[in-house]
């Protein structure tokens, strides 16, 4: 296609195509920096102290010798800090968390709750004082465990009614042939990305700025003009480059306490959080137990459904992780009943990790679906399209589609699942037993309102400017690519510019709504600056700028059930004298909408599912019921898949456009993860006849359980 806007031939369509990271270079070459490098005059850097007490209250801090060791400038804490509000409702439609009010009373409710922050002249000096500063406490008895019959569990909301309901469970299960009746538990799971949180705040001609490693600029800029009572026209924060998210990156500690102490010392203070202090500031996934009851016919068609989940969170802030809601999406039966239940426990505040709810609760739901599966001897993908639902089957609502039967059709063709031997513990490879393993997933893909600014520039250039951010999803690359297409013009000729509140409000790079809810915005943008063009308007030195909104387009959106949906395989080995799982391969099929950048939404792919394989086989934060603290907090104590741990991973997709989208897409950042722990379980169960229900599947699980004799079903 041509286009005459700018008087120049292009072609159009490079939506679609694989790009290179278009700051890739700058990357690889060290010109970008990062939050906690970039260089600032006169900084200074503050090191938080956090409690060493599960529960109770501060006695005592002894500043004074503190204060007197080189290069200490103050120390902050209770008895001397600003105070901030938190009566207010952020961004994402929740309350604070008052971790991150850091300093406003004497109360300890965790291991690892913020006390003190020490700032010196070097980040060295703040650690010494730091490990020097003498906190004394007045410890009250703590509960850190989570059980499932925890008397102090309630049902919560979150982002989703907290309990749904239709028919009789009880006559549902009683009719039912087959019953599926079974407990799942999941660990603490924690982000571990590559770059810490780091924070520099400082005041300039009146104005707060904050260089910040975040998934939202405008987000943390509401929410540090709420806390500290300024306009946010008196904020700017700016985070252009971040290494890594997955959820945890909006408002903590280390960005409030860094704002306090510039405004005391009036010159720029850095606060960057160590790995250690990460594993109870940044938040992460709640341990879930969850239960499942499934009744069927003898043909597998479900007749009741009911899925409960319970997670802790913290006594000062109520965190959900919804894990019963995939069954809200994924499966219907006429008798059909989920649960969200939270616990309060003295545990620092859980938060929102890659896939939150549908990554614990696909385990659960999807290795349900295999024992039923199994019970009825269906076969797994059979079983699952057989009770593929028309509509939302609590919301009733049409789907703007559903590609899930498509992506098992083109999985189990490329997975040779036609070959599978259904029979559990019969295929053994020397010393090894092979088994294979299936499972669906599920992911909203929604929209949040943004706005855009699109100019185009004397030379023939366009600049987009927009307060997105790219956590390492290429959605720099994806949004040159979308601006290039709806201007008609090369990638070449758009720059793409984000992370800086002023560009104006945006969505957050989270849900799998980033690049989706930025992509409306510059594609309207673009065809407001498009029409101005082709009205022969000459440009100006300084360019021509149009600003877009979706807010009122998205509000006008019809009420659907909207997802993407993959099916993921599994193979794995495992050897039951030494407990050790190996998987072989992997492969998922996804239906995630139009697929921008090829290259860079599948590393997104890859990614969720080396992540479902960590999930499976190696992750789990412990706590230490005595002390309230983890066991080896830190990445030597709390292991993850590495690149021996993932030699064959594959993910591709099927064509699946979103009608209602202006560019057609969903979304890809955590459709991965969703049923790749559940895959790889399956798998391990038909290697081994042994069914794990309690993630991870660590060797000492394995060797716990074994087989009967025959290779016939057992529970683990």
């Amino acid at each position: 296609m041509t286009t005459v806007t700018t008087g120049r031939t292009t072609v159009k369509g490079a939506v679609g195509t694989s790009h290179t990271r278009v700051e890739g270079r700058d990357k690889v070459t060290g010109a970008a920096r990062y939050a906690g490098e970039i260089p600032f005059a006169d900084l200074a850097h503050g090191w938080l102290v956090l409690s060493t007490v599960a529960r109770g209250r501060i006695r005592s801090i002894d500043t004074d010798a503190v204060l007197g060791m080189p290069g200490v400038l103050t120390v902050l804490h209770h008895g001397n800090a600003p105070r901030v509000d938190t009566d207010y409702i952020g961004m994402l439609g929740i309350p604070p968390d008052p971790t991150a009010a850091v300093f406003q009373d004497e109360r300890v409710p965790h291991a690892g709750w913020p006390v003190a922050l020490v700032v010196a002249e070097t980040p060295e000096e703040a650690r010494e004082a730091a490990e020097a500063l003498a906190v004394t406490y007045d410890t009250e008895p703590h509960d850190t465990a989570l059980t499932a019959d925890h008397p102090d569990a309630y049902p919560a909301e979150g982002h989703m009614p907290a309990e749904t309901e239709k028919g009789d469970l009880a006559a549902g299960l009683a009719a039912s042939t087959v019953v599926v009746d079974e407990e799942y538990t999941t660990p603490e799971e924690h982000h571990s990305m590559m770059e810490p949180h780091a924070a520099t705040a400082l005041w300039d001609g009146g104005r707060l700025e904050v260089v910040d490693s975040n998934q939202g600029t405008t987000w943390v800029q509401g929410e540090l003009a709420k806390m500290f009572s300024l306009d946010e026209s008196a904020v700017r924060v700016r985070s252009e480059h971040i290494g890594g998210g997955f959820g945890s990156k909006g408002l903590r500690a280390h960005q409030v306490s860094a704002v306090m102490a510039a405004t005391l010392l009036e010159r720029p203070v850095r606060v960057v959080m160590t790995r250690r202090q990460m594993f109870s500031l940044a938040g992460y996934r709640s341990p879930t137990t969850q239960r499942v009851r499934l009744g069927a016919d003898a043909d597998g068609r479900l007749r009741a459904l009911e899925h409960r989940s319970l997670n802790q969170t913290s006594t000062v802030y109520e965190f959900v992780e919804p894990g019963a809601g995939v069954a809200r999406v994924m499966y219907d039966a006429e008798a059909h009943r989920t649960a969200n239940h939270v616990v309060r426990l003295d545990v620092p505040s859980p938060t929102f990790m890659r896939a939150p709810g549908e990554a614990p609760g696909s385990f659960a739901i999807e290795v349900a679906l295999d024992e039923l599966a199994e019970r009825c001897g269906v076969d797994p993908i059979e079983l699952r399209l057989r009770n593929e639902p028309d509509v939302g089957p609590v919301s009733g609502l049409p789907f703007s589609s559903r590609n899930l039967a498509a992506c098992f059709h083109e999985g189990a063709r490329r997975f040779g699942w036609a070959d599978r031997d259904p029979r559990p513990g019969v295929r053994r490879e020397g010393r090894w037993l092979l088994g294979t393993g299936t499972a669906a997933a599920s992911f909203g893909a929604g929209a949040g309102p943004s706005t855009a600014l699109l100019t185009a520039e004397a030379d023939g250039t366009f600049t987009v400017r927009i307060a997105a951010a790219d956590i390492g999803t290429g959605a720099r690359t994806a949004l040159t690519l979308v601006a290039a297409d709806a201007l008609e013009v090369a990638p070449e000729r758009v720059r793409v510019r984000i992370g800086d509140s002023d560009f104006g409000p945006a969505m957050i790079a989270g849900g799998s709504m980033g690049t989706r809810s930025w992509a409306w915005a510059i594609t309207a943008a673009a065809g407001e600056l498009r029409e101005r063009l082709a009205l022969g308007t000459s440009v100006p030195p300084e360019g021509i700028t149009v600003r877009s909104d979706t807010t009122e387009a998205l509000g006008a959106l019809a009420q659907k059930e909207r997802h993407s949906f993959g099916a993921q395989f599994a193979e794995v080995a495992v050897d039951t004298a030494t407990g050790e799982v190996r998987v072989r391969r992997m492969l998922g099929i996804f239906a995630a909408g139009r697929i921008v950048n090829p290259l860079t939404a599948r590393n997104q792919l890859v990614g969720g599912m080396i992540w479902g394989i960590s999930m499976a086989l190696h992750e789990e934060a412990v706590r230490d019921r005595a002390s309230g603290g983890l066991y080896g907090p830190d990445l030597a104590g709390y292991h993850v898949a590495t690149h021996a741990d993932v030699p064959d991973v594959e993910a591709d997709w099927v064509d699946d456009p979103d009608p209602d989208d202006p560019v057609g897409i969903k979304g890809v950042g955590e459709i991965g993860i969703v049923g790749a722990a559940a895959a790889v379980a399956n798998a391990v169960w038909h290697a081994t006849g042994v069914r794990h229900r309690n993630l991870p599947i660590r060797p000492d699980r394995v060797l716990s359980a074994a087989a009967p004799e025959g290779g016939g079903a057992a529970d683990a």
